[in-house]
């Protein structure tokens, strides 16, 4: 079934169960009773239809307080809003996170219950979310099977990621996990000439617009950069964006994540986000998120325009097969491309390209994103970048690229990748939903009294994980948790992290741990040495940035972190920054 036909069909089936049982209810007992309402059939339907509602959510909500009971536990603690429903809080939410700092919502609701696990109980359907280490290694890891990815985030997704690894649960997950692994395994990762080719472009590409003392927009250069080395990586070719169009300062507009170039990648960039951008509102609006899809599914233009750009690599990947195939020819996982591989294993070409756009997913946005906020943590402290510059100099004199042998002997290097990451995780927030049993969270990171009983979860309810409030939760990190700081991951606050490891999960954890990170982690220590090779100096051209980016005045009256950032943190699927990140590179010789 078309996933377009499959989320009309469970909306119909809802709004059946929401609308019509009430009203043959409503008929059925007045035709029993004999009643006739003349013109207030109208109002006694709306108040037979409200009450249905309330009465079988209200229903279900004693059959979670039995099972709770049952099993030793209490409900999780519910934020009650002014109106039925709490439709009050999803209108607010739906209005607030777009132009506030990314998770103060939600973190204002954790202050406000004095809990770091709540349901929101939106349109009278559970809807957990969670910034608590226990909680979210519980749902990642140790419980692991009493969760899956879900029916309803299937739903959200099957336009965009279809039957890839990230939009599927139990065997077939497992299959592609399979699959994928070998193209990640340590001798093919540490193969860094990939990674020096296409850094070598990028730093060409940078050292021309510095040497003309122009802004560069990094978030879009990283991800050019990241998707033409993967690419190469998965398909044996690559993109090359990095030879298209670059955004020009005070002439490109912003893009759904960053910034909209008017070329050939521009439109398959522009795609790549809002479709994104779209999966995210869907969350945003919960269950019945197709109620604002009647008149389609909204993710299907931008899908059909990335599709233009993989079918053909799909299709020489399926014609080559056919071509070896009658030489009498194979090829192997050590000697072929994954899209190789990909074919020898299904001719369906769907199928395989909805694996290619999963990984291509993965292998660009994590690590564009991680440079980019790289780079603005760099530009906003010269002393980490002067002192890492130092190291890059000291292991890889000023000319040499990287093997993997100086990148383990960085360990600044990677203290200052592991900040980055902890302050702006490439996911910041990950759903996850209970299966059809209930089941119990353990000892929460909150203390409390040892008689008061651990939380309930009910089956079949959606949960979300906020790792990007976990990372910066004083009660895990510290009352500097707000401060970017590489040597927490040097000195003795790094007992923080060995006792407790999964209080910091950038690329998930447990049994669905990205299996990618090793490659991510090793492009962009590639890169960083590299770009500080030729560069010593990184200044955020705010003068450069679009208007309509930078943070509200506001902001600087709030906490944390908000307070005192230059850029407005964003993310949809992956974090971003608004506009993009301009900023201008010093060369050594120039001062």
């Amino acid at each position: 079934m078309h996933p377009d036909s499959q989320y009309r069909l469970r909306l119909l089936k809802d709004l059946v169960c929401i609308f019509v049982t009430p009203a043959a209810v409503l008929s059925t007992g007045l035709r029993l009773a004999n009643v006739r309402l003349g013109i207030l059939v109208a109002p006694a339907y709306v108040l037979c239809t409200f009450a249905w509602v309330c009465g079988t959510s209200l229903y279900f909500d004693s059959i979670n307080r039995r099972e709770a009971q049952r099993l030793g536990a209490r409900p999780i603690p519910q934020v009650v809003g002014k109106w039925p429903g709490n439709v009050d809080i999803l209108l607010r939410m739906l209005k607030t996170i777009p132009t506030s700092y990314y998770g103060s919502f939600y973190l204002s609701l954790f202050e406000e219950y004095h809990s770091t696990t709540l349901n929101l109980k939106l349109l009278w359907r559970d809807m957990i979310i969670t910034m608590d280490s226990e909680h979210s290694k519980y749902i990642l890891s140790t419980g692991f099977s009493h969760f899956w990815r879900g029916r309803r985030q299937k739903e959200r997704f099957e336009t965009f990621l279809g039957e890839g690894i990230f939009n599927r649960d139990d065997q077939v997950w497992k299959t592609h996990r399979a699959l994928a692994r070998p193209f990640f395994a340590r001798d093919r990762i540490t193969d860094f000439e990939t990674f020096e080719k296409y850094t070598h472009k990028t730093l060409t590409l940078m050292s021309s617009l510095s040497s003309a003392h122009k802004p560069i927009e990094v978030q879009d250069l990283y991800a050019r950069f990241t998707l033409d080395a993967a690419s190469e990586f998965l398909f044996g070719q690559p993109m090359d964006t990095l030879s298209g169009k670059l955004p020009v300062a005070g002439q490109t507009r912003l893009s759904a994540k960053g910034s909209a170039t008017e070329d050939d990648f521009g439109s398959f960039a522009q795609a790549f986000e809002a479709v994104q951008t779209i999966v995210t509102v869907r969350a945003r609006r919960g269950y019945f998120w197709p109620v604002w899809e009647l008149p389609g599914d909204e993710a299907l233009p931008h899908v059909a325009i990335i599709s233009r750009w993989l079918e053909p690599v799909v299709q020489r990947a399926l014609a080559n097969k056919s071509d070896m195939k009658s030489a009498g020819l194979t090829s192997s996982v050590g000697q072929g491309t994954f899209l190789e591989y990909l074919a020898d294993q299904t001719e369906d070409p769907k199928v395989i390209q909805d694996q290619l756009l999963n990984i291509l997913l993965a292998s660009r946005d994590t690590t564009a994103t991680l440079l980019t906020y790289a780079t603005y943590f760099l530009a906003e402290h010269p002393e980490v970048l002067t002192r890492l510059r130092a190291e890059v100099i000291e292991h890889c004199g000023t000319n040499k690229p990287p093997t993997f042998e100086n990148i383990k002997a960085m360990r600044y290097l990677r203290a200052v990748i592991n900040e980055t990451l902890r302050l702006f995780p490439p996911v910041p927030l990950n759903t996850r939903e209970s299966r059809s049993e209930p089941c119990v969270f353990p000892k929460s990171d909150r203390t409390y009294a040892e008689s008061e009983q651990p939380l309930y979860v009910p089956a079949n309810t959606l949960i979300m994980t906020v790792s990007f409030l976990q990372h910066r939760n004083p009660a895990l990190w510290g009352p500097d948790a707000d401060v970017f700081d590489p040597d927490r991951w040097l000195d003795a606050r790094l007992s923080r992290f060995t006792a407790n490891p999964l209080m910091y999960t950038p690329f998930s954890a447990g049994p669905r741990i990205c299996i990618g990170q090793n490659y991510a982690l090793n492009e962009a220590s590639c890169f960083l040495a590299r770009l500080l090779q030729q560069f010593d100096s990184i200044i955020l051209a705010t003068d450069a940035q679009p208007a309509e980016s930078l943070p509200p005045p506001e902001w600087k009256r709030g906490t944390g972190r908000q307070a005192v950032e230059k850029i407005w943190p964003g993310a949809a699927l992956t974090a971003y920054i608004k506009g993009g990140l301009w900023v201008r590179f010093m060369k050594v010789e120039e001062h």
